[in-house]
């Protein structure tokens, strides 16, 4: 036997003896507890192959509340969305920042802020948060609609007349909403409209981002091929000395890049380590969702056309002449009376949404779960919201496998009364996870991806490719936010001649 697998043999034999000496064990008071017979992944490998499935069946064993073993987490699932607003409002005992300060600066490579080594930074950066609201979010808004045209015109819409083009939905939404967010958010080339090693970039960044469960789940990079080179590729073009000779650079990124300057000891593998932590933000989950609204549309022909009339109606109600020879202009005002446009997005939101809203327990307490209802929690647990289970829960949603556009309209605005059990639910739809842990840049999110959509329906006709089967989700990233699909999806398209 080789030295190398006698050291295997022996680690492994190791964990087994330290589960079976550690072994957790049910006290009074606590939700009923599911460790699964592997130590430390206790059912890590069931959960990881269908999230959903997993919560569905061990809520029909267990009911609402449970704790199960995953990957060396105890980890406590409230599954009841009626009882959601008492676990987020348990500000003091629950916190979301242990989880992402550990996480994030293991998965992108810069030191923990919250170390003490940066007194007042954590702070101050999200202070920075604000400027994706209000004038900031106008000004970003108003740069995306301009970046959106510069691509699309110079890579997907010919002139008057061109034929059919075909290509991969996923890269389609991907490689335009990839360039378009980066120009917007960090600006481009002094003396050039675009970035030349764009696809570079990008290929790196899907490397990478391939990666990214692993390194969420903190599997060691070293243990992760060449993620580790591809990182360090990625932070190297995010260097100040790079990014301070970009124009056009948001405020936000500006505001940051100004904070991380007064830092003397942040290096600036740090700082780069952090702007590809806020790029991946402002893509990773965005980039899927694109996807999702343009598949479910295009796939509805009935609800395309809807949309595309209300984008007409919005412009010329807003004195538009629109010419496909001309860049369109959206700002923030024209987009919020989009309604049914809105309405698709949160519809397709709804359908491929799976966060995990992670909160960990500061100390040892007694959850009150509702007037009658309590249950005791460790300190270090996790306590874990699953919207998912709530977005296909057909007591809510009818018909919730089905895509249809109108499930958000009321009345001409947005419906917002959505019930369980006869009562009326405070939260509904989670795609952007709730209250501390709420993604800051939804309002943008959003925004880009009626965008986008506005320019697809006005400028090209759109069709799916026979013979091909539906677009499913890719189970692989549940808990991550957006999945996106298991395999791409064949289009075809053209410059509309009206």
């Amino acid at each position: 036997m080789s030295p190398l697998l006698l050291l295997l043999l022996l680690l492994l034999l190791l964990l087994l003896l330290l589960g079976v000496l550690r072994v957790r064990k049910r006290q009074d008071g606590e939700p009923p507890l599911i460790r699964g017979w592997i130590p430390f992944l206790g059912k890590a490998l069931e959960f990881g192959r269908d999230a959903h499935k997993f919560l569905e069946e061990h809520k029909k064993k267990f009911g609402d509340v449970f704790t199960v073993q995953i990957a060396g987490k105890y980890m406590t699932f409230v599954m009841d969305p009626l009882l959601y607003p008492n676990v987020i409002r348990h500000g003091r005992q629950l916190d979301f920042h242990e989880f992402s300060d550990k996480v994030a600066p293991v998965t992108f490579g810069y030191r923990p802020v919250r170390s003490g080594e940066f007194p007042g930074l954590p702070e101050q950066i999200s202070r920075t948060f604000q400027l994706l609201q209000g004038d900031g979010l106008s000004t970003l808004t108003e740069s995306m609609m301009g970046n959106l045209m510069l691509v699309f015109r110079q890579d997907h819409l010919e002139e008057e007349g061109g034929g059919w083009r075909s290509g991969g939905m996923y890269e389609f939404c991907h490689s335009v909403m990839f360039e378009a967010t980066f120009l917007t958010v960090y600006g481009r080339p002094a003396f050039a409209s675009r970035h030349g090693d764009m696809d570079r970039l990008r290929r790196d960044f899907v490397q990478f981002d391939n990666m990214f469960p692993l390194l969420i789940a903190q599997i060691p990079i070293w243990l992760l091929g060449r993620t580790k080179a591809t990182r360090e590729k990625l932070i190297d073009y995010f260097l100040p000395h790079k990014t301070s000779s970009w124009s056009d650079t948001s405020l936000f990124i500006r505001t940051r890049s100004e904070l991380f300057e007064q830092y003397e000891t942040l290096r600036d593998v740090d700082k780069g380590a952090h702007h590809l932590a806020i790029f991946w933000a402002s893509v990773g989950n965005t980039i899927p969702a694109t996807f999702w609204a343009m598949y479910y549309l295009v796939s509805h022909p009935e609800a395309l056309q809807v949309v595309r009339q209300e984008i007409q109606s919005v412009l010329s109600l807003s004195g538009v002449q629109f010419s496909r020879d001309q860049d369109v202009k959206l700002g923030r005002e024209q987009l919020a009376k989009l309604v049914c446009l809105e309405s698709a997005i949160n519809e397709s939101l709804r359908l491929s949404s799976a966060a995990m809203n992670v909160r960990v327990a500061q100390e040892d307490f007694s959850l009150r779960l509702d007037a009658e209802r309590s249950v005791s929690v460790r300190r270090g647990d996790f306590i874990v919201l699953y919207p998912q289970t709530m977005h296909m829960d057909p007591e809510i949603y009818e018909d919730p496998q089905s895509f249809r556009v109108d499930r958000f309209l009321q009345d001409g605005g947005e419906k917002t009364d959505f019930y369980k059990a006869g009562q009326r639910l405070r939260y509904y739809l989670m795609p952007f996870g709730s209250g501390s842990s709420r993604c800051p840049g939804r309002h943008f999110a959003v925004n880009e991806i009626k965008q986008f959509l506005c320019v697809l329906l006005l400028y090209v006709d759109l069709q799916l490719e026979e013979g091909q089967p539906g677009a499913t989700l890719d189970s692989s990233r549940a808990g991550l936010g957006i999945l996106p699909p298991a395999k791409d999806v064949r289009f075809r398209y053209r410059p509309r001649t009206v």
